[in-house]
């Protein structure tokens, strides 16, 4: 009797003794990774002086603008794991906004954020539709949705908005009327303690006490579904039989059609599941951070969520990290900006100085001295000035996002059939 994947889980192999277990980074060296982390931003902090690099505000301000980021790489996570690359992931968030914005003001957020979730499917759908069943090149197809979903906001905010009882809401052809509140979760007892020892500025703990602090005050009901929709993919995709076949479809869809998996089934699936993520993720934006849709407040975060998604290695805790990391920087220049980035130059500098000794230790050479020369060149830069411009700190998510790319694009391995044409039956 031959065994489908469609039946069951094809059955794991037995592990001989001694062999080493698949698994990622072990537990312990990442808390020493995270450990060693606090203590260096504690140490930059005392020494700087620069009080606003671990803030509970600071951080607060980080994960708000990492959630709309991180959804949007999830989204794209969801979908080129079934193989199909989402380039139009910032249409999709920009469909959301729309969505969100418009049906939220006349009725409740609630109804807006799921308008904005449908949206956003409707988005995907015309891409999975584009890429899986006419065959167009991906990257052609997401472009070609960014671009008409653009347009079509635009046109549909002039038609709905411009005028009659949406304009003297508050509306125009820019922008919706404000849309009432989603509710926010505080733990009042335990906030309160910990911006009381954040108060004292001592080292390290005060640290932690300002990064919790930010995690547990004011936190969006839709940050804590983010969370959740981050650990739900993860138990979904890596450990469940729905996971392992969607996963197949973007390895080896040809194998996974021999094994019973309807490929286009899966593909259509993921697509339309990254294209609700992308729009809930545009429907924060609306509805959490302003309240309103606005016309461009998407900024590239689409783009961002796929970069902060390549740097994760296809993976949602990497994917999390990442989407933390550009909200940091972005955060940045809404606390006294230049005067934080320019205390982040020394830490920087003892990153690019560990990164040298690292990949001479590993013989190479030429990486090795010129990460020890930039790291050189960013010390003079934070020893000559005091505070850095404006204009820097606006673009510092975006070289952040290149840094970041460019230090882990040796490490990356994406799914193998991600981006390929699949016909049915194409490995007969």
């Amino acid at each position: 009797m031959t065994a489908t994947m469609t039946d069951a889980p094809p059955p794991a192999a037995p592990r001989t003794a001694g062999a080493p277990r698949r698994s990622g980074r072990p537990l312990g060296m990442t808390l020493m990774i995270v450990a060693g982390a606090l203590l260096l931003l504690a140490a930059v902090r005392v020494i700087t002086g620069a009080d606003q690099l671990d803030s509970a505000g600071q951080v607060a301000a980080a994960l708000a603008l990492a959630v709309p980021i991180g959804l949007a790489g999830l989204a794209g996570l969801w979908s080129e794991r079934a193989g199909v690359v989402n380039i139009g992931l910032e249409g999709m968030m920009i469909l959301g906004t729309f969505g969100a914005g418009w049906i939220g003001w006349q009725s409740s957020p609630w109804l807006g954020l799921l308008c904005g979730i449908g949206f956003g499917v409707l988005g995907g759908l015309v891409h999975a539709v584009a890429t899986v069943t006419f065959g167009v090149d991906h990257i052609v197809s997401g472009v070609a949705v960014n671009l008409l979903a653009l347009g079509a906001t635009q046109y549909l905010a002039k038609l709905f908005f411009a005028g009659g009882h949406a304009a003297d809401a508050g509306g125009n052809p820019k922008q919706s009327p404000p849309a009432d509140s989603l509710p926010d979760v505080t733990l009042p007892g335990l906030s309160d303690a910990l911006a009381s020892v954040e108060k004292h500025h001592w080292f390290l703990v005060s640290d932690l006490a300002g990064i919790l602090g930010g995690l547990i005050t004011n936190l969006s009901v839709v940050t804590v579904l983010a969370a959740l929709l981050f650990v739900g993919s993860w138990w979904l995709l890596w450990h469940t039989p729905f996971g392992l076949r969607l996963r197949s479809c973007g390895e080896n869809p040809t194998a996974a059609e021999s094994l019973g998996v309807n490929v286009y089934r899966y593909k259509y699936a993921a697509v339309a599941v990254s294209g609700g993520l992308a729009g809930l993720g545009g429907a924060f934006l609306a509805l959490v951070t302003s309240h309103t849709y606005l016309e461009g407040q998407t900024g590239g975060r689409g783009y961002i969520g796929l970069a902060a998604m390549i740097f994760g290695n296809w993976r949602p805790g990497g994917l999390a990290m990442g989407a933390g990391l550009f909200g940091y920087s972005d955060a940045l220049q809404l606390r006294n900006g230049g005067v934080t980035v320019h205390a982040l130059l020394l830490l920087l500098v003892v990153l690019l100085a560990l990164l040298a000794g690292w990949k001479l230790y590993k013989k190479a050479l030429w990486q090795g001295v010129i990460s020890a020369v930039m790291a050189a060149l960013v010390l003079v830069w934070y020893l000559l000035t005091d505070e850095v411009p404006s204009d820097f700190v606006g673009a510092t998510p975006y070289v952040v996002t290149l840094l970041v790319l460019s230090l882990s694009a040796q490490r990356l391995r994406m799914p193998k059939a991600d981006g390929m044409r699949y016909r049915k039956g194409q490995g007969k």
